[in-house]
């Protein structure tokens, strides 16, 4: 029986084929929905009680079929002269070495990221994640890295918002276990602090600690290095830190307590970007950004691409689109190699479905 399935399906898609040359010839789009529909409706009923089991048969079949068409008429895409320039940039070796832009000082986590992403490389610390891009973008530096996802706390929606803006590219991904610790001044006493300095991610990564404390003012600032910095040059005995053990020594403050964050499985993703977009050897993750119609089943046709070829979707994530009424657009990273004969297919059609489709970038995460 499968062998008979099997052949069946191989003359439907030579089928499809001869059906995709008739489109072109008459200018067709690929997509016929409401042909699907009728067929669906068929099967369905004849499906009797298996009916939804039919359903996604056929769904699938559609699917395959139209990636099949598209392969061999669609015109040529942007993502496909993205993706064949990336390959034709990259190397078998990820580069060691150059400048790269990170947001906050010496002691921060951005700076161990850069560490393990570029062993011999050189960090220019600046002041913000806007100001990563711009020395990325003017040239200033051949590398950048931020933070993008915490897996206490979710996303950073900055860097989101970054590379929604900037026409950057992800070269390479780092994920780090993060841990924070209470830092004060040598002979401070937890019992009586006022104030505790944090970055928000950390703040939020420590919420029931924080919670638990009363008279305590917890104060933002701009990476978890800074705040033990403050502390230590602030001299005042009933201030304190969430940071790590390396800034505790990095500014002579002692541990309070190194028991401070919700869990213990705490890991930051940290990206590395690029203003010219490159894939090296063992990329294996997709990531993009992508708007669809604002109608019933538009992601849904989308996202069912990559299902069909059984690839992985590690994140979907939607976010609002600014000045627009529920409009969103969503950020989607795929487990995936574009050396896969598949997957450049798919990319395309997936490109050729959405009203916007923002390639990021091919890399492997470390």
């Amino acid at each position: 029986m499968d062998e008979e399935l099997l052949e069946l399906f191989l003359r439907r898609m030579a089928l499809s084929e001869d059906v995709a040359a008739a489109k072109e010839a008459q200018g067709l789009p690929i997509s016929n929905r409401a042909r699907e529909r009728e067929i669906l409706a068929r099967v369905t009923e004849k499906a009797g009680e298996k009916e939804r089991y039919a359903y996604q048969l056929f769904t699938t079949l559609f699917h395959l079929s139209r990636a099949r068409q598209a392969e061999l008429t669609g015109a040529p895409t942007q993502v496909e002269a993205q993706v064949r320039a990336s390959l034709a940039a990259g190397a078998d070796v990820f580069p060691q070495t150059g400048l790269v832009a990170c947001q906050g000082m010496e002691g921060a986590n951005s700076q161990a990221a850069c560490d393990k992403l570029l062993p011999r490389g050189t960090v220019v610390y600046v002041k913000s994640f806007e100001a990563v891009a711009s020395a990325v973008e003017s040239g200033l530096c051949a590398f950048g890295v931020l933070p993008i996802e915490n897996s206490s706390n979710g996303s950073v929606r900055a860097v989101y918002d970054l590379l929604q803006r900037r026409r950057l590219s992800i070269v390479r991904g780092a994920r780090l276990c993060i841990r924070h610790e209470l830092l004060g001044l040598p002979g401070a006493k937890a019992a009586e602090l006022t104030e505790i300095y944090s970055h928000p991610q950390a703040i939020g990564q420590c919420g029931r600690f924080l919670d638990s404390l009363s008279g305590v003012r917890v104060i933002p600032c701009d990476n978890t290095a800074t705040a033990a910095k403050l502390v230590a040059e602030g001299k005042n005995p009933h201030a304190a830190a969430l940071s790590s053990h390396a800034c505790a020594e990095l500014y002579g403050l002692s541990v309070l307590n190194g028991d401070v964050q919700d869990s213990d499985n705490n890991y930051t993703r940290f990206i590395c970007i690029a203003k010219n977009p490159a894939i090296y050897a063992g990329s294996n993750r997709i990531s993009l950004i992508i708007a669809c119609d604002n109608k019933p089943g538009a992601l849904y046709d989308i996202l069912s691409k990559p299902a069909a070829l059984g690839v992985n979707m590690t994140k979907l994530e939607s976010c609002p689109v600014t000045g627009r009424n529920f409009e969103f657009i969503f950020f989607i990273e795929l487990e995936a190699s574009v050396k896969d004969p598949a997957v450049l297919p798919m990319l395309e059609e997936m490109e050729r479905g959405c009203q916007s489709f923002h390639f990021l970038g091919s890399y492997a995460e470390v």
